[in-house]
């Protein structure tokens, strides 16, 4: 009997025993073609550098506590972060993960405009069907209506606007650019509501990942969303998580709309998978008021800066920089995207292909001329994952797609790595899956 508290109490799951390159093997032997483990291993499961970067920090420096000492490594991975990253960033907040770094961009946000005589502005704003986390606060911000439902008498106030969600919510008539236009002006709507005096910040993924399934904005959605900011002085924060580090073909991926946030969060890919990491980056203005006032940011934890993650990281971040991988991940994306064009383009059921770069969405429908999701008692998305599971594939199938309760897509997120071969093999697995349900 395991006495491991799983995700899923009534599921029998296999043993990971090795990784190599794209794919996990079970202590039975079976390889599974890595495509979903929610777009962290963007290198694989075996990369040398990364593991031999690891082994030698270990040996150096384990563990330093970042309120005494800083470390080599973090050093090193802050330098380069900065030296790729969009605006005027300019400091770098190292966490453990995607929720914390979300959690310490929100209390930044509230800490910086104290510092600078503003102590009334403490409202949040994001959108629905947006996910950043599973801290409170972070699920508080996030608009996942599933996740949220049972903690809803705990969480914080916060107010959600519309996603910038093309396939599902433009109007008939309504151009790509009028869309976002009217769904960023949502932005404004809300801080004039709200009081402009009240708000602190503005919160979205430039790409949503799991709750919509690599949905992008429309063009010219986040240059208007960047101006609203500007004209109220409220701060914008971008969630890179998911979709961030190369994934959607940019180091950053806010870099594809033009724009730079005040606080950006990252994570997953930032380690890749080889030591738990994320990180908070934000503008010098930022720092400089929490510098020139109170002189410590009210928030931390243990494993802040801890050094063989930041090594970790660093070796990964190098990896992708030195071997341009964002741009090979937008280019495998594209020959991706022509393949599940090719094979589920006019399938009766699928009724959008989307994303960037290696982080590719489809959604599902009952009916695709008029776009109605299946009946959410169907499970059709739990029911593709195991499918696709069995034939040796890991893909990432979520439910709730248009409102947290109806609607299913599958996200497709492969290491950068990934050959052409392999593409082959992940579009006839998931299509042998989908037969197989649907």
């Amino acid at each position: 009997m395991s006495h491991v508290f799983p995700r899923h109490t009534k599921a029998q799951l296999p043993t990971a025993a090795k990784g190599d390159g794209c794919y996990l093997i079970d202590t039975q032997g079976k390889r599974y073609l890595d495509c979903g483990d929610a777009a962290v291993s963007c290198l694989g499961h075996s990369d040398p550098h990364v593991i031999r970067a690891v082994q030698e920090q270990v040996e150096k420096v384990a563990f330093a506590h970042s309120g005494f000492m800083t470390s080599e490594p973090a050093e090193a991975l802050a330098d380069l972060l900065i030296a790729q990253a969009p605006g005027e960033l300019e400091r770098v907040y190292f966490v453990s993960g995607g929720s914390e770094a979300t959690e310490a961009a929100i209390k930044l946000a509230r800490q910086y405009f104290l510092e600078v005589g503003q102590p009334e502005r403490s409202r949040v704003i994001a959108r629905r069907q947006s996910y950043h986390g599973n801290t409170l606060g972070a699920l508080s911000a996030g608009g996942n209506a599933w996740r949220r439902a049972q903690f809803a008498p705990m969480l914080i106030e916060m107010s959600h606007i519309a996603p910038c969600y093309e396939y599902a919510e433009k109007r008939d008539g309504e151009t790509s650019l009028g869309y976002g236009q009217r769904v960023a002006d949502e932005l404004e709507a809300e801080i004039l509501r709200l009081g402009p005096e009240t708000v602190m910040a503005f919160m979205a993924e430039p790409v949503v990942g799991a709750t919509l399934g690599a949905v992008p904005a429309v063009e010219g959605y986040f240059k208007r969303i960047r101006e609203i900011c500007d004209r109220y002085g409220v701060l914008l924060i971008l969630d890179e998580v998911m979709c961030g580090m190369g994934r959607t073909g940019h180091l950053y991926a806010c870099d594809h709309e033009g724009i730079a946030p005040d606080i950006l969060c990252i994570a997953k890919g930032l380690g890749a998978g080889y030591q738990p990491i994320g990180a908070t980056l934000c503008t010098a203005a930022i720092y400089e008021a929490i510098r020139d006032g109170s002189g410590f940011f009210q928030h931390g934890h243990t494993y802040v800066g801890h050094p063989v993650a930041t090594a970790a990281a660093l070796a990964v971040l190098q990896k992708l920089t030195d071997r341009n991988l964002p741009e090979r991940a937008r280019a495998m994306g594209d020959a991706l995207h022509e393949r599940l064009q090719a094979a589920f383009g006019q399938h009766p059921n699928v009724g959008d292909l989307r994303g960037r770069g290696l982080f590719r969405g489809i959604e599902l429908v009952a009916d695709r001329d008029t776009r109605a999701p299946f009946d959410p008692g169907l499970g059709v998305a739990a029911k593709i994952k195991k499918a696709a599971f069995d034939e040796g594939l890991i893909c990432y199938p979520m439910s709730g797609t248009r409102d947290g309760r109806n609607g299913d897509h599958i996200l497709l997120a492969p290491p950068f790595i990934i050959e052409h071969t392999q593409l082959d093999e992940l579009v006839e697995k998931l299509g042998r899956a989908m037969a197989r349900v649907i």
